[in-house]
């Protein structure tokens, strides 16, 4: 599942990443507020929380991932501001560690108990 964050600062979107993800969180929970930076030229400062209960994706939301990162992430690169992954899940961090580089715009790691700094980072 995927969740908005309402308490966010002005100018960032948040999500939450909990339980299995699947393609429909993408299609009606991640996708339109990004669409909509994008179609508004607004700098992206996006924060993504995997907390303790995230259990991975399925198999359509792992193609849905791939999609959307070539498609608004390669494809809008110049959007892309500030990515605050928030997580404690050893295999994401170790993941974020090795492909970051890769990421659109900046992205830096927080450990969950750190939420409070990494809305701070991304908003900067």
């Amino acid at each position: 599942m995927i969740e908005r964050i309402a308490e966010m600062p002005e100018g960032t979107i948040g999500f939450a990443f909990s339980g299995e993800v699947t393609r429909a969180d993408y299609e009606e929970t991640l996708i339109p507020p990004i669409r909509e930076a994008i179609e508004s030229e607004e700098e992206i400062r996006c924060l993504c929380l995997l907390g303790p209960g995230f259990e991975g994706y399925e198999a359509g939301a792992a193609w849905e991932d791939l999609k959307t990162g070539a498609k608004f992430g390669l494809g809008h690169l110049s959007s892309w501001h500030r990515i605050a992954l928030v997580t404690d899940v050893d295999w994401i961090r170790h993941a974020a560690e090795l492909f970051g580089w890769m990421s659109p715009g900046e992205l830096k790691l927080f450990a969950t108990g750190q939420l409070d700094e990494a809305k701070e980072w991304v908003a900067g």
